[in-house]
């Protein structure tokens, strides 16, 4: 029997994901409107994104225009921006809000920095959860006859194979998320 690992790779690749999502919600030296992504308002009795209820733009390299479909959800954006504690000077006008990013800081990117880190780590924890689950089924099988002996360290090898390959997957991330920040 051929042990079946698609489960195991649709895991990492779902944990990938998390990860790049996470880093986008990073400020580096730019504004981008996925900032905004993570932060959510109260609507109507829901949470809702930001980017639901309003649209995003980028005026400059420091600067978003956040314009709400309903004028009347200035007041609760502006509060989930600033509750979100993102660093950010939020503006409001007539058409909407200004948050205004300011220069990192050393303080701030060396924060950054850490964050990426711990995101990183998390990112592991979640893999050995996923590869301990793995190797406790293998073993399984092993004990019900369903797979060798042989089978059984062969299959154990590739998972740590793929862990390995998926930590270097997310050095490498990491790596460049780190990068961007100091520029």
């Amino acid at each position: 029997m051929v042990y079946d690992f698609s489960n195991f790779k649709k895991e990492r690749e779902q944990i990938k994901e998390w990860l790049s999502k996470e880093f986008s919600g990073i400020r580096t030296g730019r504004a981008t409107p996925a900032l905004l992504d993570n932060i959510s308002i109260d609507l109507y009795g829901s949470k809702s994104q930001i980017a639901h209820v309003a649209g995003i733009t980028t005026e400059d390299a420091r600067t978003l225009r956040v314009s709400p479909w309903d004028k009347g959800q200035v007041k609760a954006i502006e509060k989930a921006i600033t509750s979100a504690n993102l660093g950010v000077s939020v503006a409001t006008d007539d058409s909407g809000l200004r948050v205004i990013f300011p220069e990192l800081t050393r303080e701030r990117r060396t924060l950054l920095m850490k964050i990426v880190g711990e995101k990183i780590e998390k990112a592991k924890v979640s893999m050995r959860g996923e590869r301990e689950n793995v190797l406790n089924d293998i073993q399984n099988k092993c004990k019900d006859g369903e797979i060798s002996e042989d089978d059984k360290f062969k299959y154990k090898e590739e998972v740590q194979d793929i862990v390995d390959a998926f930590k270097e997957e997310l050095e490498g991330m990491g790596g460049k998320k780190e990068k961007e920040i100091m520029e």
